[in-house]
């Protein structure tokens, strides 16, 4: 009996493959093997900076957060101290967003905040 391959599924897989590592340079998008590496590795490198992506942000509403609250007189430690004694819910993004894009409110926050 022939040994039998299912030549129709292996081509596909490696179409598939070969298909997602088109604009790579040289033989990393047509020799197999390499386009192969070039694409596993890509998956783990795509992994890996979904977490750092949320980091960068974080740090990047931090830093929003206290440079406006320093134009009020109280650093960042000390606002967000304040929010979480008074059980304000408010999280990072939010304060950020409102300290870029609405100054007002967040001066309202800061006043609340300071007042009590």
């Amino acid at each position: 009996m022939p040994r039998s391959v299912n030549s129709v599924a292996s081509r596909a897989r490696r179409k598939k493959i070969l298909k997602r590592t088109r604009g790579n340079f040289l033989s990393r998008k047509n020799v197999w093997t390499v386009a192969k590496n070039t694409y596993e590795k890509g998956l783990t490198y795509a992994y890996r900076d979904r977490k750092a992506n949320k980091r960068n942000f974080r740090a990047l509403w931090i830093q929003r957060i206290n440079a406006a609250a320093r134009q009020y007189g109280i650093t960042y430690s000390q606002f967000m101290g304040q929010l979480a004694k008074q059980n304000i819910g408010l999280n990072r993004k939010v304060l950020a967003d409102l300290a870029m894009n609405n100054p007002q409110a967040f001066e309202a926050i800061i006043k609340s905040v300071s007042n009590k």
